[in-house]
This record gives C-alpha cells, structure tokens and sequence, in this order.
C-alpha cells in the first residue's frame, strides 16, 4: 500500500457547494480518481477528534485512525474557492497544525480507510450496548445496515457521500426511538429537581415562610386583603360596640335625669293672708 501512495506528493482542493472540501486533481492521477474523492478539512478532523475520544474506553485504536488518512498542510491558496495542498509527515491527532485528511481509499473493500469504518462501527456499537439498556442488543450487522440504507439513497439521488458525513454518521448514530446522545440515559426531569432542591430543617423553613422578600406580589395582594377584611370586621365591631356603650351611656343620663328631678323638693304655695 505504501508504494501506491508513494508519489502522491500534493492535491488541488475545491470549496463545493455543500461547504465541503472535494478532490479537484492530484499529483498521480493514475491511482487516484478525484470523480466524488472527498478531503476532511481541518474544522471537521478537529470534531471527529473530539467524537473518537469518548470510544477510547471501548477498544477504540489512535493507530487504526491514523493510517486510514494521509495529511496535508496548505501550500498555496490559487483563488476562486481552489487550495493547493502539500503532504507531510506528521500525526493527525497530536499535531498542532491544521491539516486536511485524505482517506486512503485505494481499496475500498480492504484498505486502511475501509478498516476504520469498520473499527468505528464496532466501537460505537459496543459503547451504546454499554450505555443504554436496549431491550434486544444492537448488533454491528444492524448498524451497517442502516447507515448504508441512508447512504444508498443518496446515491440514487446523484449526490456522492462526503468522508466527514460518513464517518459521523457512524459517531453518531443512535438507535430509533431514542432522542439525542447525551452518552448516557436521561434521568427523569422530576427526580433532577428534587436532587437539585436542599432540604431545610423546621427552623430555616419558618424563618423563609416569614420573609416578606421571598413572597410573590400576588400572595403578598392576597395577604393584605385578607389581612384588611379581619381590620374591617374589627372596626365594625368596634364601631357597633361603641354605638351601643352610647346607647347605654344616653340611657343612663336619662335615668340620672329623672332621678334628679324626683329628689327635688316640690315649691309650697304662698298661703293668703
């Protein structure tokens, strides 16, 4: 395989419609047919670097990923949505460069390129087995399945399948019926609430019932209302008690009056001499 890519020394890349990078010649056209060849430019290896990562756990191999894609570092911008690009010598993954990777797709049933679409289907099957109480096992068999179905119809459509898509598509996936890939099952949304709230002891539960800050204007509204309705009821009690001590009051005056005037002694008539 190392003498099939030996004289692969540079490429021309164009910017396609779909804001992806494709193969416009390279520097052995003989090997190499650019017709749908697809280049990862250095935004989307930076996402499928992070993807990987969380597959190390799961028998995910740097080696296999890093033969698959042969590096290339810019050369020369030519104008027009057009890059030359420059092969080197370097890892995708630790280098700080920003490079392009060309899948080696020489052999597509056998290659490096092929094995690692193969490797990563049986990562990314093994991590969702792990993660995910399935009620029946997810099976490579059925991952490739799907994933090919999609891609077929595509290329029914006349669009070839972009490198970067494909491989996503893989890091991606995830079963019907299961929303997002948050890695992990989702909890319940109640018992997240729950957790999040701190219990509080008699004490610390009385003095926050008491804040005045903490009380919504409604219940503060409410409150007063209810609080004006028993001064109300007060006042008119107060109010009728007050008019019967009056009453009372008035009725012991006319009684003191009529007391008064009994006491006082009758005038005698002046006799006539």
């Amino acid at each position: 395989m190392a003498k099939a890519i030996s004289i692969l020394d540079w490429s021309i890349v164009r910017l396609g419609e779909d804001h992806n990078w494709w193969v416009a010649e390279t520097s052995d056209p003989v090997r190499w047919d650019v017709d749908g060849l697809s280049i990862i430019d250095p935004r989307q290896l930076q996402h499928l670097i992070e993807l990987i990562d969380a597959l190390r756990d799961y028998g995910f191999d740097q080696d296999i990923f890093e033969s698959a894609f042969i590096p290339f570092r810019i050369d020369k911008d030519l104008g027009n949505g057009k890059v030359r690009l420059r092969r080197i010598k370097s890892s995708l993954i630790d280098s700080e460069e920003k490079l392009f990777a060309l899948p080696d797709s020489l052999d597509e049933e056998n290659g490096p390129y092929a094995d690692l679409i193969d490797h990563l289907t049986r990562c990314r099957v093994k991590m969702l087995n792990d993660l995910f109480a399935f009620e029946s096992k997810l099976s490579v068999d059925e991952v490739e399945d799907e994933i090919r179905e999609d891609q077929n119809s595509s290329f029914i459509q006349g669009k070839a399948v972009h490198c970067f898509e494909e491989c996503t598509a893989i890091l991606d996936y995830m079963p019907a019926g299961y929303e997002g890939d948050d890695e992990a099952p989702a909890k319940d949304t109640e018992d997240d609430a729950s957790e999040d709230v701190p219990e509080l002891d008699e004490e610390e539960e009385a003095k926050l019932k008491n804040d005045e800050s903490l009380k919504w204007d409604g219940e503060e509204e409410e409150e007063g209302g209810k609080e004006g309705t028993g001064d109300e009821k007060k006042k008119t009690k107060s109010a009728a008690k007050g008019d019967d001590d009056e009453d009372e009051e008035e009725d012991e005056e006319e009684d003191d009056d009529d007391e008064d005037e009994d006491e006082k002694p009758k005038k005698k008539g002046k006799s006539k001499r």
